[in-house]
């Protein structure tokens, strides 16, 4: 029964690629040549042989403006079963954070991933907390391993524009 519920959540979200504000977006700690593109654009993000890396240690900071505001739902992050994230941190319309300031605001949802969420499964969020987002900070903390480099072969973000989910909530009520 609950994977019903969970499929019904997800057939009304979208991809919220389209809505990323591309030029704002910031990643700190990456790898010169394994950038944020490579795990979060449309055609980048299906290759597994591309990621984004983290350059001096393990952790990554990226910070992801929306165009309009938007609720987020669920997100996935793919990642190879050693260096993929594990503890990930979101923040929702915190600007400018960096790594010596990360911990001092308490995230939005915090989510510690398993080798099989890895593999693409989305991670449901606190819906409550996402809401109203104007941008989203992702603090991958540590990765599977311990090792010194994380991968993220993908991030995709789902969830409704504010707009959109009014249009639906009208249209369901006129369904019935």
């Amino acid at each position: 029964m609950a994977s019903e519920s969970t499929s019904a959540i997800q057939r009304s979200q979208v991809d919220l690629l389209d809505y990323i504000d591309w030029s704002g977006i910031e990643c700190l700690n990456q790898s010169t040549n394994q950038t944020v593109s490579n795990a979060l654009k449309q055609g980048y993000r299906e290759d597994d042989a591309l990621n984004l890396g983290s350059d001096a240690d393990e952790q990554l900071l990226i910070y992801i403006p929306f165009l309009q505001v938007v609720k987020l739902f669920s997100i996935v992050i793919k990642g190879p079963e050693e260096e993929g994230p594990k503890t990930i941190k979101l923040f929702s319309n915190k600007e400018h954070m960096g790594f010596s300031n990360v911990n001092d605001y308490p995230p939005s949802d915090t989510a510690v991933l398993s080798p099989d969420d890895l593999k693409g499964k989305p991670v449901v969020l606190k819906y409550v907390k996402f809401q109203n987002v104007r941008s989203l900070t992702v603090f991958i903390e540590d990765n599977q391993s311990g090792s010194e480099i994380t991968k993220v072969q993908k991030i995709a973000l789902f969830g409704t524009t504010v707009e959109t989910t009014d249009m639906k909530a009208l249209k369901k009520i006129e369904d019935h």
